[in-house]
């Protein structure tokens, strides 16, 4: 902050530059810092971090150089001011919102596969009642019909015996 100060107050374009300079130089370091300090995965935090700018001057003089904004978007450090903070935070309340929807969505997804198999094995066993009622059918029908020939036969076996009564003078 320091430097930054002496950037402003002089008006020496050579004093401007080495100022510039070392800013630059202090809020890469502080960058790195808090890259190093908060972005630890093996702790299960968040793989960026947000660098709290407090003066919207300092703000937007480090948003105009273009080569501290690559620096910090490759430390997945991100600076925000008084005026930006509302906006990044509610940019990761969506962001999260968004994965919990993607779990969520995951999740109906897996549930629609299981009732698909469900379905599948349902199918399956349809058919093979479908077939075994159909044979069932079939051999019902064909029984039926050597039924009604073994019917008739015994009847012209009835009617022969009848005949015959008839004939010996019963």
């Amino acid at each position: 902050m320091e430097n930054f100060q002496k950037l402003s107050r002089t008006t020496n374009v050579t004093e401007q530059v080495g100022f510039r300079h070392a800013f630059v130089r202090d809020l890469k370091s502080h960058v790195t810092t808090i890259s190093q300090k908060y972005i630890l995965p093996e702790e299960n935090t968040l793989d960026f971090a947000l660098m709290y700018i407090p003066s919207e001057s300092v703000f937007y003089e480090v948003a105009s150089i273009d080569s501290l904004m690559d620096f910090a978007r490759q430390s997945r450090v991100y600076p925000v001011s008084p005026n930006t903070l509302y906006a990044a935070l509610q940019t990761i309340l969506l962001s999260f919102e968004g994965r919990k929807i993607e779990s969520q969505a995951k999740e109906v997804f897996k549930l629609l596969r299981g009732i698909q198999n469900d379905f599948n094995k349902t199918t399956n066993s349809l058919t093979t009642l479908g077939s075994h009622l159909t044979n069932a059918y079939n051999k019902f029908s064909e029984v039926n019909s050597h039924f009604n020939t073994l019917s008739q036969k015994l009847s012209s076996t009835h009617e022969l015996t009848h005949d015959d009564k008839k004939l010996l003078g019963n």
